[in-house]
This record gives structure tokens, C-alpha cells and sequence, in this order.
């Protein structure tokens, strides 16, 4: 049997109150394209940066060629043979596709770069991966697929023995992700072992020849892509973590009632004749009726926060309508759809939401005074109502409006944020993961809100990569995949099996999957929340 040209044993990386790898182990054979899958926070980039150099290990061992390695940082890493292409093209475009592929490498004569020599390199290197490129042209006259190709060119050139590819299809057209794959399946020929990282389930399927899949820092298993079924492949990534929430999802409906509202009315919000943006999200026809919940269910990279963000206003749609009650409206900035009533929750709280030096009070009034003008400040005794009514309303704890919000825990840094948004009385609102990575109690208080919104008439749209949550709180669910909706379906009756299989492929599923693979959260009690509606209305 050949042996492996990579082997990490029993990789463990502890970050400052989290294992963040656990044990994990890792192999890559010379000759094959071999994926590494698992969900957001699954440890994937962090045993990537563990195998160049990036990161420092904390137990296990790495061996490469059959010789144990320690890596100093990506140069040490590059220079041993093991070469990364990331997402974002890191290459200089004002310079020439021979001065980017041998940038730093540079044959030189009498103590002078060798122009001639190096365009003849590049050429040599462009056509073993049959590329008919000028080397003489300037990078940025290319077009981004011929730029991901050259960077590959680049990353070969140290006789590379193992080549990374960071999701290098992300911004590509379905010609140029077939010329990529051309390319690819020509390095894996000549013996390269190719780690191809990808949220795109097809070009998985299409590529690779092996997986292997993480969860929670922890390795779940190696596969051979062909023996392995799509839908146990989301099995595997989403995971188990307790078996009994079919008595808690109960529970749960029984202390608030009802979910939402038996009827929902028409749509308050239809994105229709083809909404989307080209390289973010296929064309999609969507309608929100006023108090419902409306789920976007797929695996991390499927297009949901790109819907979103395009509903709320924070990328502009380059194709279709979006009507509000049956009025055609446009939105090219956040501003303009927070004066429409939308607001826009984003999955990352630290970088596009709280803001860490402001106080909890200035965090929630933020977007309220926004949307109001900066010449027209909030009064003072109208801050503190409104800080003290969400406060209470949200259970923020500590229950002080002057603590600065990065002192906060991440449940309750999210209820600040959600707060900023209900503040200004919404009648779409967007959450996007709003329950992860924060505690058990925090998240069953964020589940009972949505519920109350809902009741209260207000339109959700609610993004979780937990399953059973999106069933639990949703009238109907939208399914993406690979930036695509690709079912709209009401949730009557729908199980986590059947969406599950739509998320694989598009099929229903035949059988159970097996008990080692449910996909539901944490088990939780769920508090009491009062009924809420927002108390700002009269500063509109």
C-alpha cells in the first residue's frame, strides 16, 4: 500500500478556554484529492494551520514523507513542499503573470533579475498545467479564474508535494470551475496530493477521492468519497449531541403556546422575478407573510447569509424585485432598509455587530438614531426608557446600561444586538445564527422571543445550522444549496430526515439515518420571556 505523504497523529490545539483540536488524526496519499469537511467551528482551518506552520501544536506529531516535521510558520511549510492557495488571491495584479509566479524566486544573471529566464520558467510551469497564458501580460488583465490558476502555477513551483486549495472555486463560473478541475485532476495525475477545502456538496462529489470528516474539534471518520452517501455525509458534519429533544421540542411549544400564528397573512415581503447578485446567490423567488417565520436551512457555504444579506439590504441585488406590500422597492444601502422597517441581524456579532467600546446603552439605541439623523438625538431620558424596557424585556445581564458591552457574556452581547434591532420596530426581521455559541439558557430565551415576534405579527427570517431549531420555530423552510434555492416548503409535518435528505441532494429520504447522527442541539429548559413588542414605535 503507498504510504502517505502527510500524516498527522493525535493533533491537539487548546486556544484559552477551548480545545479547539482534540486528538485528531489526518492523512493524505500522493495522487489523490482529498477533502476535509465539517461545519463552521469544526476545527478545519485550524488543523490547516496546524499542518503549514501557522499554528503551534500542543500534543501529537506530524509527519511528512514518512519523516516527523515541525514547522515554524508557511515559508518553513512552502519550502518542505507544502504549498497553500487561498480563497482570496493573494498576487500582485500590476505586475506580470511570470513576475507573480516567481515573486521571491526570481532567476537572476550577473546580480540582476534574468527577465528572460524567468518568463521561460513560467511558461514551462503554465504549460504543464496546459495553460496558454502570455507570461509577459499583466496579471490583472486576466479574469479572476485565470488568476486562481496562476497562483496554482505558483504554489507548484517549489516542487510542491502537497497543494492546499481554499475554497478556490468560490467566485467562479461553472465553465471556469470545469477548467480549475481540469487542472487539478492533472497535479493529482503527476503524484500531488491535493487538499481541496469546498462548502459545494457537487464539487465534492465531482473532485475528491477522499473525506475526511470533523465535529467540534474532533475527528468523526475517513471515507472514500464514492462509498459515502451525501445524506450521511450531512449526518456526519451536523453530529449528535443529545437524543432526547424530541420531549424538549414539547416543551418548548408548550410554554409558549403556539409557535407563530395559525394563519400567517399575505406576503409583506416577496423578492421575485429572479432576485439575486451574481457570485453571491443564484436568482430566488421568496415570500414572507406578516407573522411568519420563514427557516433558511443549508450546510455552512450554501448561500444562506447571502439571501439574507441581500434581503436586508447590506449587498445590493443585481437582478429581480423586491416588493412590500405589493410596492416595488429598492434598497442599495442598510440605511435605506432600515427605513423600511428591516433589519438585518449578521451571524458575526463581533465584527459586524456589537460594538466593543460602547456601553450596552449605546449599542441599543445605535441603529434608532441612525435611522432618526444624527441632528436629531435620542433624549437622554428616552435612551434610558428604551435601555431599561429591553433590559428587562431580554433578561441582559448585568442589568446596567453603562457596562461597556464587550464585558458581556456572548448570549448577552447577542440579546444587545437584537435589542439595537427591535428597537427601531421592524416589521422583517433577518437573524442570522443568533443562537450560536452562546449558553443553553440564552439560547432558549432567543427561541421564545422569536416565537412572541411572530405572535405579535412580525415577519422572520431565522438561519440555523441546528436542524431541529429551524423546524422548531419556522411556517415554512427554504433549503439552499451551493448558493441555490432549491425547495420552498411549508413545515407540516416536515422531519429533520426529510429536510436533511433535500439539503443532500434534493431527494426525500428513504430511511432513517443511523443513531449515531442526529442532528440537534443541546437539550435545554426553556425560561418564561414576556411578551414583546417594541416600545420605541413613537420615535419613528
Amino acid at each position: 500500500m503507498t504510504e502517505p505523504v502527510v500524516e498527522m497523529t493525535d493533533i491537539t490545539i487548546t486556544f484559552p478556554g477551548v480545545k479547539a483540536l482534540d486528538s485528531v488524526s489526518f492523512r493524505m496519499f500522493p495522487g489523490e484529492v482529498h477533502s476535509l469537511m465539517g461545519e463552521n467551528g469544526a476545527g478545519k482551518s485550524t488543523l490547516i494551520k496546524a499542518l503549514t506552520g501557522v499554528y503551534a501544536i500542543d500534543g501529537g506529531t506530524i509527519r511528512l514523507g514518512g519523516e516527523t516535521v515541525s514547522f515554524s510558520g508557511p515559508a518553513h511549510a512552502q519550502a518542505a513542499g507544502i504549498s497553500t492557495v487561498y480563497q482570496e488571491v493573494n498576487l500582485l495584479p500590476n505586475l506580470s503573470v511570470a513576475e507573480n509566479i516567481l515573486l521571491g524566486r526570481e532567476p537572476r544573471r550577473f546580480g540582476s533579475i534574468d527577465g528572460r529566464a524567468m518568463r521561460r520558467r513560467a511558461a514551462e510551469l503554465l504549460d504543464g498545467l496546459n495553460l496558454d497564458i502570455d507570461p509577459g501580460s499583466l496579471l490583472g488583465s486576466h479574469s479572476l479564474a485565470v488568476q486562481q490558476l496562476v497562483a496554482i502555477a505558483r504554489a507548484i513551483n517549489v516542487n510542491a508535494k502537497v497543494l492546499i486549495l481554499d475554497e478556490p472555486t468560490s467566485s467562479l463560473d461553472a465553465d471556469e470551475v470545469a477548467e480549475l478541475f481540469r487542472v487539478i485532476r492533472s497535479l493529482r495525475d503527476s503524484g500531488v496530493a491535493i487538499l481541496f477545502v469546498s462548502h459545494f456538496l457537487d464539487q465534492i462529489y465531482e473532485i475528491t477521492d477522499r473525506l475526511t470528516v470533523l465535529r467540534n474539534g474532533q475527528l468523526v471518520g475517513e471515507y472514500l468519497t464514492e462509498e459515502l452517501l451525501r445524506i450521511d455525509l450531512v449526518h456526519k458534519m451536523i453530529g449528535k449531541e443529545i437524543t432526547a429533544l424530541d420531549e424538549i421540542g414539547k416543551r418548548a411549544h408548550a410554554a409558549t403556546g403556539a409557535a407563530v400564528a395559525d394563519e400567517p397573512g399575505l406576503p409583506a415581503f416577496a423578492a421575485t422575478h429572479d432576485y439575486g447578485r451574481k457570485g453571491a446567490i443564484e436568482p430566488f423567488d421568496l415570500t414572507i407573510g406578516e407573522g411568519e417565520v420563514v427557516g433558511l436551512a443549508g450546510l455552512l457555504g450554501s448561500g444562506r447569509t447571502e439571501l439574507a444579506r441581500i434581503l436586508g439590504g447590506i449587498d445590493r441585488a443585481d437582478a429581480g424585485t423586491l416588493q412590500i406590500e405589493g410596492k416595488p422597492t429598492r434598497l442599495r444601502t442598510p440605511r435605506q432598509a432600515i427605513s423600511k422597517r428591516i433589519a438585518y441581524s449578521s451571524e458575526n456579532r463581533r465584527s459586524e455587530g456589537i460594538i466593543d467600546d460602547l456601553t450596552v446603552r449605546d449599542n441599543i439605541v445605535l441603529a434608532l438614531q441612525a435611522d432618526r439623523g444624527w441632528f436629531r438625538p435620542i433624549p437622554k431620558k428616552r435612551q434610558e426608557e428604551l435601555t431599561q424596557s429591553y433590559i428587562q424585556a431580554l433578561n441582559i445581564r448585568p442589568a446596567n446600561p453603562d457596562a461597556l458591552v464587550r464585558n458581556l457574556s456572548g448570549g448577552n452581547q447577542q440579546k444587545v444586538l437584537l435589542a439595537r434591532w427591535l428597537a427601531i420596530a421592524p416589521r422583517l426581521l433577518i437573524l442570522d445564527e443568533p443562537t450560536r455559541g452562546i449558553d443553553i439558557g440564552a439560547k432558549a430565551e432567543i427561541q421564545k422571543l422569536v416565537y412572541t415576534l411572530a405572535e405579535n405579527g412580525m415577519s422572520v427570517v431565522f438561519i440555523s445550522a441546528e436542524l431541529e431549531e429551524v423546524l422548531r420555530l419556522s411556517h415554512r423552510v427554504a433549503v439552499l444549496r451551493d448558493r441555490r434555492l432549491v425547495a420552498d416548503i411549508e413545515n407540516d409535518g416536515l422531519t429533520v430526515d426529510a429536510l436533511l435528505a433535500l439539503i443532500a441532494d434534493g431527494s426525500v429520504a428513504d430511511e432513517a439515518p443511523p443513531p449515531d447522527a442526529h442532528p440537534f442541539g443541546p437539550a435545554y429548559d426553556e425560561p418564561a420571556t414576556e411578551s414583546l413588542t417594541s416600545p420605541a414605535g413613537d420615535l419613528r
